[in-house]
């Protein structure tokens, strides 16, 4: 099941947007956590026009939790449109559900955010606007940092999640942000099978949060988005394809009506014939992403 899905991410960087290649400076391998792992590693790539600073993306490739070492692919896949539109691009690493379960991961987003919105000025970002995006998983992460925006802790039924975790030297600086876009990710797990149950024990949620999901509903509540939607979060687009395999179409249509319903949703992007990747990815919808980007970081 693993190798399957890792595979299937791989195979759809092939109708993505290919490798940036007129990227400017770049500083890579950095570690955000004040540690020597390399599942807290990013990389900053910087787009060739000069400027004196630039607003800033994050981007979480997918990997179904199972990979800590795929920055590269993050970048390879969603750097282009967004280094053309004149954003700093900052892929970055996280740790897999082999090496920690949740809520290791979120927070190791939130720690990259806190690291480049402190280092800002290093780095020539401009801080005022930082957005997120990641596919698949990474999707998930990047909604999830998306509805967190304020919030340290949070219970549901007996169980309590600390969300913004003290991860790294910068636990006083926010760990908010300004825009999201989500491609196919899984966002509600008490509806992945066939879009009204959990998945099983073997299913990547699982390793996730180390238990049957049948049998943890709390703490399924604590991984899905939706449980966090307030008026702190930004706006978001949500894209994904009608043909998706991997994960289910509708679970962008729950996320997408929950959003709308609070005024937080820009746009849905169905995508007719869409796959996991392939065929999702497209020119059309990468220079969404991209305008949407540059509508909200205009706003700051």
């Amino acid at each position: 099941m693993k190798k399957k899905l890792l595979i299937l991410m791989l195979s759809a960087l092939c109708f993505s947007s290919g490798f940036a290649q007129h990227a400017g400076k770049q500083w890579l391998d950095v570690n955000y956590a004040n540690d020597d792992h390399i599942y807290h590693k990013l990389d900053i790539h910087l787009p060739s026009v000069e400027k004196p600073k630039y607003k800033a993306i994050l981007v979480i490739y997918g990997s179904a939790w199972f990979a800590n070492n795929m920055k590269q692919m993050g970048f390879q896949a969603l750097g282009k449109p967004l280094l053309d539109s004149g954003f700093a691009v900052i892929s970055i690493n996280h740790r897999s559900s082999g090496d920690a379960m949740y809520p290791a991961q979120i927070n190791d987003v939130k720690a990259a955010i806190r690291f480049i919105r402190a280092n800002a000025e290093a780095y020539n970002i401009d801080a005022s606007f930082i957005g997120i995006t990641g596919f698949s998983s990474g999707g998930h992460l990047a909604s999830l940092a998306g509805t967190t925006n304020g919030v340290k802790t949070f219970t549901v039924g007996e169980k309590t999640v600390d969300i913004e975790g003290d991860l790294g030297s910068y636990t006083q600086v926010s760990s908010a942000v300004d825009a999201v876009v989500d491609w196919f990710g899984p966002i509600d797990f008490t509806r992945m099978e066939n879009c009204t149950t959990t998945k099983d024990d073997k299913s990547p949620e699982a390793a996730l949060i180390k238990g049957n999901p049948a049998d943890h509903l709390d703490m399924l509540a604590l991984i899905n988005p939706m449980t966090f939607i307030d008026n702190k979060a930004p706006h978001f687009l949500v894209i994904h394809g009608e043909a998706d395999n991997v994960v289910p179409h509708c679970q962008s249509v729950f996320f997408s009506e929950a959003l709308k319903e609070k005024g937080l949703l820009n746009e849905f992007i169905s995508v007719p014939n869409g796959q996991h990747g392939p065929v999702t990815f497209n020119e059309n919808t990468f220079k969404k992403m991209s305008d949407f980007f540059l509508m909200e970081a205009g706003k700051k």
